[in-house]
């Protein structure tokens, strides 16, 4: 860690001291005082926390994935909150949600003898990631495909599946931010292959939660964002728009019988179109826009 150097300004970049006193002003981020020992390599490093206030976070639209949008400060430029929430050992580069990163110590030969090749794996899809300096779009796209990956580390009663479809998701909004902001790259390649991973993930996790070999109880929130647990619904929700959009299209037969099942799910949600005022609003709009999504396509196809 780069201890007496002023903490990084927005997405990544690095002060020296002369411009202490203009950084204290604008960083979004500042290492936590609390130690966290890797339960994997035994590394001692400290997280990097999103600062909040000052208007940091201008709130924006909610897309039909449920991610909350952010609309870029004049003084501090793009924040995007998401690239701090994974917790990763800059060493072995093992990664898990805050609160299960250190559950890991009696489950931690997998992890160990995938190290060399989890750390290979994401550069190459990652190639400059640095997890020892302060986090920006690419590193934390990364720390989330990471996510993805070591959940494959947690027994079922942390509920790995459903916490690998939101890491997964949340990889493809950031991949969505770096195309924005680099086109060309093939970002927005990369993240509709992980919004199809994060597809099969919570199918899986639904699946696995109906038939009682994998419930949701290890998950404390649904997300799929920081701003808002969507619970239960959320994730019915999310899994029907996830096969409506990403899912294959190439049997015509089994996606119909897809989208009816789905609709039905759907249709659950908003009650056919009655009000609810327990269940939030960006949820029951957009829940009831697929509804009329898969009912055009279903009649199209008679």
């Amino acid at each position: 860690m780069m201890s007496g150097t002023a903490w990084h300004i927005g997405m990544g970049f690095l002060t020296d001291n002369k411009g202490m006193a203009e950084e204290r002003e604008l960083k979004v981020s500042f290492l936590s005082k609390n130690k966290i020992i890797c339960p994997l390599c035994s590394t001692i490093f400290h997280r990097e926390e999103l600062l909040s206030g000052s208007g940091r976070l201008i709130a924006g639209n909610i897309t039909d994935e449920l991610h909350r949008l952010y609309e870029p400060s004049m003084k501090y430029g793009d924040v995007y909150p998401l690239v701090y929430q994974a917790t990763v050992c800059p060493e072995c580069w093992y990664a898990a949600m805050d609160k299960d990163f250190v559950e890991l110590k009696d489950r931690q030969n997998k992890g160990v003898a995938d190290a060399a090749k989890r750390v290979a794996d994401t550069k190459l899809i990652f190639p400059d990631v640095d997890f020892h300096n302060g986090r920006d779009l690419k590193s934390g796209a990364a720390s989330q495909y990471l996510v993805t990956r070591c959940y494959d580390y947690f027994p079922k009663e942390y509920s790995p599946t459903i916490k690998q479809g939101i890491a997964a998701l949340r990889t493809s909004w950031l991949l969505d931010e770096l195309h924005n902001k680099f086109p060309g790259e093939h970002y927005d390649w990369l993240s509709g292959l992980f919004k199809r991973k994060a597809q099969f993930f919570y199918t899986e996790a639904l699946e696995r939660e109906q038939n009682q070999s994998e419930l949701l109880s290890g998950l404390k929130s649904c997300g799929p964002d920081t701003d808002k647990n969507y619970a239960y619904e959320g994730i019915i929700y999310l899994t029907g728009l996830l096969t409506y959009k990403y899912g294959s299209k190439n049997n015509s037969e089994l996606r119909e019988n897809q989208l009816s099942s789905i609709k039905i799910n759907i249709a659950r949600i908003f009650g056919l179109g009655k009000a609810s005022k327990n269940k939030p609003s960006p949820l029951l709009e957009h829940a009831k826009g697929l509804y009329a999504n898969i009912n055009k396509e279903l009649h199209e196809s008679d």
